[in-house]
């Protein structure tokens, strides 16, 4: 697979969510978000220091981004981990749990990594900014999670 393309359609997707306005339960479509731009940035793992720092960084920059856009936090992590770390850190934004990583396939942020000489699959720390028609605004490629937000300032 390749990423989607600059002004290309956006992938669709329909998956569970919580937090924000979403009951654990919910599930979102990226259909349903037409209106607003939307971004999604996909992270590793919940609760671990440079997806807590993106994390936290977005939730204290939270009042300028959600008037700018719809904003989900993607990982493969369950929605019992997801609210979790939405408490731990309160969060105040909607996370997306892709467990079986098809969103991720779908942006081509699932990608082989490797840690201490050992490979394996993971989430490629990516964001993607969707238009209100639904293309694909802007892509933010292995971004740090200390230059997170700043970048996507940028873009919105």
């Amino acid at each position: 697979m390749s990423k989607p393309a600059l002004h290309s359609k956006a992938p669709a997707f329909s998956a569970p969510v919580t937090g924000g306005d979403y009951k654990p339960g919910s599930t979102v479509s990226l259909k349903d978000l037409r209106g607003k731009p939307v971004v999604l940035y996909f992270y590793p793992k919940d609760d671990t220091p440079g997806c807590t720092k993106q994390a936290c960084a977005l939730r204290d920059a939270w009042a300028g981004v959600k008037k700018k856009a719809h904003l989900f936090g993607v990982s493969t992590d369950s929605i019992k981990s997801h609210d979790k770390f939405i408490t731990k850190h309160e969060l105040p934004f909607p996370l997306i749990a892709d467990e079986d990583h098809a969103i991720a396939e779908a942006y081509d942020t699932w990608v082989e990594k490797s840690m201490y000489g050992r490979k394996y699959m993971g989430i490629e720390r990516s964001t993607f900014v969707i238009d209100v028609e639904g293309k694909i605004a802007a892509i933010l490629e292995k971004v740090k999670p200390e230059e997170h937000l700043a970048q996507l300032q940028e873009q919105l």
